[in-house]
């Protein structure tokens, strides 16, 4: 149109306005939320999440819907309202098209976001974080993976309960569905590598069954006692890995085997008679008859508590590599992945999901996790750069850090500034460290008060409220 014959006197603002749609459309392709991938894009090295290249750009693009995605997670579970409202105006600011009001665009927009990437973006940034951690030479400086199991609430959604029902105790339409999730985590860094999803009724050595291909060579798992026996020690061996782990059993025989030390002894497990459930016939019968072990005393000891007494069993043989108190101190620094679920749990609110239906239930679990890696990397570079212990700071400043710094970064225009704000919030986390509580206890138990209401023993269109609410017997209809 620029070289129309018709309005000549238009020739030359058409001209400009397509110097300006050059200059602009790059921004526009490159606008998500507070501009978070600008702090912690790097760690993303998937390209399929980077930004299309043609002149013509959806509203809800695969890298857009995947920055959002990530933003909605790191903001505490923001609305997908939330989300389209704050896109609106960016997109109003950048001079793009207008946006539709409703947020059926985005909701549809996230449930085609592939599975399979997300999954390979969850154990990029794992070895993202472990990587800026660097080796540490603890247990020879293998790959040390820290496992266990959690349980989520779901929505009370037919398809949910379908997937993930409630527990049988709970009368219908009165409980929520429960996911059982177990997840790999680095002993490095605490980032997730790997997840594992069952329902209530799926015991852990079934999880376990399910993840064990996940397992790489030469790496070492941590496990707490429901591993701690024949089957599990043979499963992790057939991976070429090596296992640490309660003994499940409550009494060892100390004067069989062959004593390494104190409290330390070599001892021949032999496969049982009864094969488990969740094995098939030709797994059963690939298990070796035998198995050498070696089983560790520790005495755990706590002033102001009584001595506790652990049995841990080990496939890692060697005493001179793996002396036994490598192997207790390792068991011990398992505790550090219950934190980083607590923090899932409690910090970013995966305790309670929200999606509709179990595909896009996979994807906010996907999502949650890999806001937590990606939070974790921050710390790991923090504590890299200015040498303090990484356990010493704290995930919630670390992510409280990322949502106003993200924010700043996304009005830099020069590299210098952006390089200058960066090092300002690693300086910031590695300056605000939690102290150090050697003796603080962590009871599981709850503070607050429940509220004096009723609880709902039938669906709701069958209860009938009490006239006399502070009565916890409440009155329903037939």
């Amino acid at each position: 149109m620029a070289h129309t014959p018709f309005f000549p006197a238009f020739r030359a603002r058409l001209a400009s306005l397509g110097r300006g749609v050059a200059r602009t459309l790059p921004q526009l392709r490159q606008c998500t939320l507070s501009q978070i991938e600008a702090a912690v894009g790097r760690f993303v090295p998937a390209t399929a999440f980077q930004p299309a290249r043609s002149a013509r750009e959806r509203p809800y693009s695969l890298h857009r819907t995947f920055w959002c995605f990530i933003w909605q997670m790191l903001n505490d579970h923001a609305s997908c309202r939330e989300v389209v409202r704050q896109l609106q105006a960016l997109l109003v600011l950048h001079g793009g098209p207008p946006l539709d009001e409703g947020n059926s665009g985005y909701c549809q927009a996230r449930a085609r976001l592939p599975l399979a990437l997300l999954e390979a973006t969850l154990a990029d940034t794992a070895r993202a974080a472990d990587h800026l951690v660097g080796p540490t030479g603890f247990l020879q400086g293998r790959t040390v993976k820290v496992i266990d199991c959690t349980t989520l609430t779901l929505p009370d959604t037919a398809e949910n309960q379908a997937l993930y029902p409630q527990p049988k105790f709970q009368r219908p339409g009165c409980g929520f569905p429960i996911m059982k999730l177990m997840v790999l985590g680095s002993l490095r860094s605490g980032a997730v590598v790997h997840t594992v999803r069952g329902n209530y009724f799926q015991n852990e050595m079934r999880l376990f069954h399910a993840a064990r291909p996940t397992l790489a060579a030469n790496e070492i798992v941590i496990y707490d006692r429901a591993a701690g026996h024949f089957v599990g020690a043979a499963q992790v061996r057939a991976q070429n890995a090596d296992l640490i782990s309660r003994v499940t059993v409550r009494k060892i025989d100390w004067r069989k085997g062959r004593r390494l030390g104190d409290g330390d002894r070599l001892v021949e497990w032999h496969k049982g008679l009864q094969k488990p459930k969740y094995l098939s016939s030709a797994e059963w019968a690939q298990l070796p008859d035998t198995l050498t072990v070696r089983v560790v005393r520790v005495r755990v000891s706590q002033r102001g508590f009584r001595t506790r007494e652990l049995t841990l069993v080990t496939t890692l043989l060697d005493p001179k590599l793996y002396p036994a108190a490598d192997i207790a101190q390792a068991y011990v620094r398992r505790w550090k992945l219950e934190l980083c679920l607590d923090d899932l749990k409690t910090t970013l609110g995966m305790d309670q999901l929200r999606c509709k239906s179990p595909a896009m239930v996979h994807r906010e679990i996907l999502a949650l996790l890999i806001a937590h890696n990606l939070a974790r990397c921050i710390m790991a570079e923090a504590a890299g750069q200015h040498a303090v212990p990484l356990e010493q700071i704290s995930f919630t400043g670390a992510l409280d850090a990322l949502r106003h710094f993200s924010a700043a970064l996304a009005r830099c225009r020069l590299a210098r500034q952006r390089r200058r704000v960066w090092a300002e919030l690693l300086r910031t986390l590695a300056a605000d460290l939690v102290p150090l509580r050697p003796h603080r206890r962590e009871p599981r138990a709850v503070k607050r008060r429940p509220k004096a209401y009723a609880l709902l023993n039938k669906p709701r269109h069958l209860y009938k409220e009490s006239p006399h609410r502070n009565r916890w017997k409440p009155t329903c209809s037939n």
